[in-house]
């Protein structure tokens, strides 16, 4: 169709209606996140398929060794992986996750998690997380199998 611009692979919606649908989403997700927010992570960019979240590592995060705590790493990871797997506005959930540490993030450290979509069907798909910090270290890889369920995040309205 000439003139018609960029669609989905479905060539059902628009780029611009996706990238729209994928905010309400991320909004809406992020609302009812208390666990999210609890732990300062915010929402850097989001579209279909794909999060970017960062979160600084504070105080009450650090273990008995000084380092930030692997689970507040997993964390940050886990909600970048919800946030892109339910960009669609489907309903989703984890099947499975593992995550590999390479780096000790530090107290002040600021952690990005980016989450990239490599696969995905009706009911499942396949993310890879990276976690960094500031200066651009690689902290940690988690790859996540996600799950549809029934519903939507936000109504299509």
């Amino acid at each position: 169709m000439e003139g018609a611009g960029p669609y989905d692979i479905a060539g059902a919606h628009h780029v611009s209606d996706l990238q729209q649908l994928a905010e309400r989403v991320a909004e809406a997700l992020y609302a009812g996140d208390k666990a999210s927010q609890s732990h300062g992570i915010r929402i850097v960019e989001v579209r279909p398929g794909y999060a970017r979240l960062s979160m600084i590592v504070r105080a009450d995060m650090v273990n008995g060794h000084r380092i930030c705590h692997g689970g507040m790493v997993f964390t940050l990871a886990d909600s970048a992986f919800a946030f892109a797997c339910n960009s669609y506005n489907d309903s989703t959930v984890a099947a499975a996750a593992s995550i590999d540490f390479l780096a000790a993030a530090y107290e002040g450290d600021e952690l990005t998690a980016e989450a990239v979509e490599l696969w995905r069907t009706r009911r499942n798909g396949i993310y890879e997380i990276t976690v960094t910090d500031q200066k651009g270290a690689r902290i940690a890889f988690f790859r996540g199998r996600s799950y549809r369920i029934d519903g939507q995040v936000v109504s299509a309205d």
